[in-house]
């Protein structure tokens, strides 16, 4: 701009947010503005038709992710000779991080990370199962040093996931003590996916994913180890509503440094997000594809660091080549052609979303507190109280569905009646029941359209 040109703005007077209203209250011609025009979400938030600056006292500080989000590539490694393959296959077209799930101690992880220079890529682990001695002989084997290899130990997570530890409680808290003495970058990782796919609203999700965090934090204080704790990782299913799923990601970050205020410690949030399983359909499988792309999109302008998208035929197909490079490329095309990393934080200072995230933050923050009033998240998890809480929220959500105020495309709403699946199927695609002791009631994952599905494959 030159000198000699006024400011774009200059000639324009503001408007208050209650001008703005009383405009619209004078065109609705007396129908009711909180009838017409205000919606309530399933966690309790009133969305106004506008935004204004107005409506924030004070601005909300900016998310703290800087780093460009990168692409990132899940894969289970029961096979170390195919998942290998997979692995260099997905660095030959774009993939930034790889996962590797560990099913057992027969996996030799040594052999899938052969021709993977940790120097460039990142290599992120996961385990079924908890051993020290398999840990410590994988870190020996790569070397100290490899800042790009991350564990990802959740003794919690896998509790509330299949209702029992690994070992037991003192058992796995002792390996998780030694592991985080072994000089590793990264170990813990606080999986609140299993919240979001068990149905689970944003409140919820946000939070008991931090006291389910906060566990580990007063455990490790009480240990004298809190200081070995530089980073954690909390992996975040995101949804299919998408200001709020922006908010969702920028309210964890904000409720996590809060936490870690309280303990005098700066501890990094590093968030990875993947697609809720939560809404996926098995008629009219394309529209996964579109519903991944839009909660991809959430993810990195929430802040996420790294984007592992699922195929859109995870739910009834075994891995396969053309799915998963589908759902690469679409990572791909927000990346290099959307132009999805090249402006950092571009939600920071949208007043909508300002509004949602103090709003998320605020709610997560006071369940948060009444859970520790009340013992804390192993005690809530304990007596069953949270996954009541989850499973209440998971029923009014799907009566939502049923009666059709909660659209999935293609199963509530505008379905194919010619469309038949009974002959596809590969994987079994409904919730699994499996009887065996536990020692609580497991969190259960379940999708909305299961009931919808399994009578219309009854009819084919």
């Amino acid at each position: 701009m030159s000198k000699k040109q006024a400011p774009l703005f200059e000639g324009f007077p503001s408007v208050s947010a209650k001008a703005w209203k009383q405009k619209i209250q004078y065109d609705l011609k007396g129908a009711d503005y909180n009838t017409e025009l205000v919606w309530t979400s399933r966690e309790g938030i009133h969305v106004k038709p506008f935004y204004h600056r107005d409506d924030l006292e004070e601005a909300m500080a900016a998310t703290d992710s800087e780093t460009p989000w990168k692409i990132g590539q899940s894969i289970y490694a029961g096979n170390v000779k195919l998942a290998k393959k997979r692995a260099l296959e997905g660095l030959e077209n774009g993939v930034e991080v790889l996962h590797f799930t560990i099913p057992n101690d027969e996996v030799e992880p040594q052999g899938i990370l052969k021709n993977i220079d940790l120097e460039k890529v990142p290599v992120s682990l996961q385990f079924e199962f908890l051993s020290e001695s398999y840990i410590a002989s994988l870190l020996k084997s790569v070397g100290k040093g490899k800042s790009n290899l991350h564990l990802n130990i959740d003794i919690i997570g896998n509790l509330a996931r299949t209702g029992n530890w690994f070992h037991n409680l003192n058992k796995d808290h002792e390996v998780l003590e030694m592991l985080l003495q072994t000089g590793a970058d990264t170990i813990l990782s606080i999986d609140t996916t299993l919240y979001e796919n068990a149905g689970a609203d944003m409140v919820q999700q946000l939070g008991y994913g931090l006291a389910h965090g906060h566990e580990y934090v007063q455990h490790l204080y009480d240990k004298g180890l809190l200081n070995n704790l530089e980073r954690v990782t909390f992996k975040v299913s995101v949804g299919s509503n998408y200001f709020f799923e922006i908010a969702k990601l920028k309210a964890l970050r904000i409720l996590w440094n809060t936490l870690m205020d309280d303990y005098g410690l700066k501890t990094e949030c590093h968030v990875v997000a993947e697609p809720s399983r939560r809404n996926k359909t098995l008629y009219d499988y394309n529209m996964n594809m579109v519903r991944t792309s839009a909660e991809c999109m959430s993810a990195i302008l929430g802040g996420a660091q790294v984007v592992f998208n699922h195929p859109y035929d995870k739910i009834y197909h075994k891995d396969n080549a053309f799915s998963s490079r589908i759902s690469i490329n679409q990572l791909l095309i927000l990346k290099e052609e959307a132009y999805f990393n090249k402006v950092h934080n571009a939600a920071d200072g949208a007043y909508y979303i300002e509004s949602l995230t103090k709003q998320l933050a605020e709610k997560a923050l006071e369940l948060f507190k009444s859970v520790e009033r009340e013992g804390g998240f192993l005690s809530h998890l304990k007596s069953g109280t949270v996954q009541q809480k989850i499973k209440e929220a998971a029923n009014k959500q799907q009566r939502e569905f049923d009666q059709g105020n909660e659209v999935l495309v293609g199963t509530n709403k505008f379905m194919n009646g010619s469309d038949s699946m009974k002959s596809d199927l590969e994987l079994y695609p409904f919730v699994k029941t499996r009887p065996r002791k536990t020692l609580i009631v497991p969190i259960i994952e379940s999708r909305l359209a299961e009931a919808t599905e399994q009578k219309r494959l009854n009819d084919e």
